[in-house]
């Protein structure tokens, strides 16, 4: 064999091997075509109605879960970024007949409270920058098949708002969507064969890409209460372009009415359910201009937010997850949720911190199943912390449930499982209030001293006669060093039973509770090294005129701080 025939062969082989995997990755050619309000969304030519949902899984676990948001009808996902980890999203995406709405995020991102502060007006280097990243992954996924279009920012227009105001803020607002016009026209310069949206908060932003995007094929909004709104908007606002929803679904945290304890009422499941359905059928009944929408959201999460919004959450589903399968045509399986009809606690804005509490539940299966409980709290609206925890709770209806020691509103939540993966999720809020110890405060109105108080500060300052003025508003707040202490002078040699010590979220994980007969002489009356904060109701057999407690050990990395000492004499 000579060389040159070697060459040819083994071009020829390079060749064979390489046909069948670019056939295998020829892209679908999608379009937005029509005329005036009578738009459709094409594939290779065929109809397409956006039936998606929002993803939220690692992309490792995009193989692993695809099959399941097939069996619910879904045919669209919706991504917030696109980078080089993207491959396996849309390769499992694409092998179950699903397309990706490719995400880019600019910021200021996710609306409010979100994202940095770019200007748009001046920062160069920052557009070109994103510009050519965003070009890049175009170029790499443009001819995969499971890419559906592009999406350029998230929420921005919005978001903007917590950057700017006035003047300055409609300059960066046009600035902002005239460069997204920019990374669009780039982007069908790559690929002309995919369209390019871009999303923002209900339609505020639509009047800033009709003046300044026009080479966006189509525009996108997230709406969640108010998706039966974009109807009228669209009408309103004389738009010349189709729109897709990204977001949409139930109610959401800022659209609700505030509680008895005055956070955000969460809908109930069944709510959820059909604001589901609703959102959907609004948006559907917009034909030839709503070419469909991906809804919020399909994600595993048991925090805050997924137990508010997710489908799935811990992986099991919910009456949410059946009906969105049942507005997009899809059979996920017959064995459904159960039904939490009630859910009652027995005190909601007085509950005694470490006081026991009931909640009285109604539940039922519509398959007959059996039915397990778990209860979980959250404190999103004490630290706006996200996790939810186990409760302490006993008995299956009603069920005993364990307040925390920690003052403030608290989130509760009810979980009743089929044993067959579905889950059904209530919620309420409770007010977490100090107890009242039996006798009379001897401290309360009396003079209070301190090794140190924070003078500056948001709400300073914090002196020590914050904790002795009966109110659980104020607080006293040390330097943020080891050791500190505070004491109070009864006026005379007293006799007590019960110290309470009503902790802010600066709390003594080391402290000791002394008393004096002349404020030189100490006895230490108490002490521990593993105090965790909230309420500390302490008994004692103990008497003097002043009342200190010594702070050895801090529980965070702030001072101490206390809202109240109480000294409680008993008769």
């Amino acid at each position: 064999m000579t060389r040159a025939l070697a060459l040819v062969l083994v071009l020829l082989a390079s060749l064979l091997t390489v046909a069948p995997s670019s056939a295998a990755a020829a892209p679908g050619v999608v379009r937005v075509s029509g005329s005036q309000a009578n738009w459709q969304l094409t594939v290779d030519g065929a109809p397409f109605q956006v039936k998606g949902l929002t993803w939220g899984p690692p992309v490792s676990e995009a193989a692993q879960r695809m099959p399941d948001l097939k069996a619910m009808g879904v045919n669209t996902v919706r991504t917030w970024g696109t980078d080089g980890t993207s491959a396996p999203l849309f390769d499992a995406a694409a092998a179950n007949g699903i397309k990706v709405i490719a995400g880019f995020w600019l910021q200021p991102g996710g609306g409010p409270g979100s994202g940095g502060c770019v200007n748009y007006v001046t920062d160069t280097n920052y557009k070109s920058t994103v510009l050519a990243e965003f070009t890049r992954w175009v170029d790499v996924y443009k001819g995969h098949p499971g890419v559906l279009m592009w999406n350029v920012g998230n929420e921005s227009v919005l978001g903007m708002q917590n950057c700017f105001s006035g003047a300055e803020l409609e300059n960066q607002r046009t600035a902002y969507t005239r460069f997204v016009n920019d990374v669009a026209r780039a982007i069908h310069g790559i690929d002309p064969d995919h369209p390019v949206t871009s999303t923002d908060a209900w339609t505020g932003a639509w009047p800033y890409y009709k003046a300044n995007a026009p080479d966006l094929d189509l525009y996108a909004v997230n709406a969640y209460n108010a998706v039966c709104q974009i109807r009228a908007d669209w009408e309103a606002g004389g738009y010349t372009k189709p729109y897709i929803l990204t977001e949409g679904g139930p109610a959401g945290e800022w659209e609700v009415p505030d509680d008895v304890n005055g956070v955000p009422a969460e809908p109930s499941d069944v709510a959820k359910r059909d604001g589901y359905r609703h959102a959907w059928d609004c948006l559907t009944a917009h034909t030839g201009v709503a070419l469909g929408g991906t809804l919020f959201h399909y994600g595993t999460e048991q925090d805050f937010g997924g137990v508010w919004f997710n489908l799935v959450p811990g992986n099991e589903k919910r009456l949410s997850y059946y009906s969105v399968a049942a507005a997009f045509g899809g059979n996920p399986g017959a064995n459904t949720p159960p039904v939490i009809s009630r859910m009652d606690l027995s005190r909601v804005t007085d509950v005694p911190a470490g006081a026991e509490f009931t909640i009285d539940v109604t539940a039922s299966d519509p398959d007959g199943d059996a039915l397990s409980y778990a209860v979980m709290l959250n404190s999103k609206y004490i630290d706006n912390a996200g996790a939810l925890v186990p409760a302490s709770f006993a008995g299956s209806g009603p069920l005993t449930v364990r307040a925390p020691d920690r003052l403030g509103v608290w989130k509760v939540y009810v979980y009743a499982r089929d044993g067959h993966g579905n889950v059904g999720i209530e919620s309420r809020s409770f007010r977490v209030v100090a107890p009242t110890p039996d006798g009379e405060n001897v401290a309360l109105g009396r003079t209070a001293t301190a090794s140190s108080y924070q003078q500056v500060g948001n709400g300073a300052p914090f002196p020590p006669s914050n904790v002795v003025d009966g109110a659980l508003s104020t607080r006293w707040a040390s330097d943020w060093s080891d050791p500190q202490w505070l004491t109070v002078d009864l006026g005379e040699v007293t006799t007590f039973q019960h110290v309470q010590l009503v902790w802010e979220a600066a709390y003594g994980r080391a402290y000791e509770i002394r008393s004096s007969d002349n404020g030189v002489d100490w006895r230490t009356v108490y002490a521990t090294t593993n105090g965790d904060g909230g309420v500390d109701g302490i008994d004692v057999a103990a008497s003097g005129r002043y009342i200190r407690v010594y702070g050895t050990g801090r529980g965070t990395g702030w001072g101490y701080s206390l809202y109240e000492l109480g000294v409680y004499r008993r008769t």
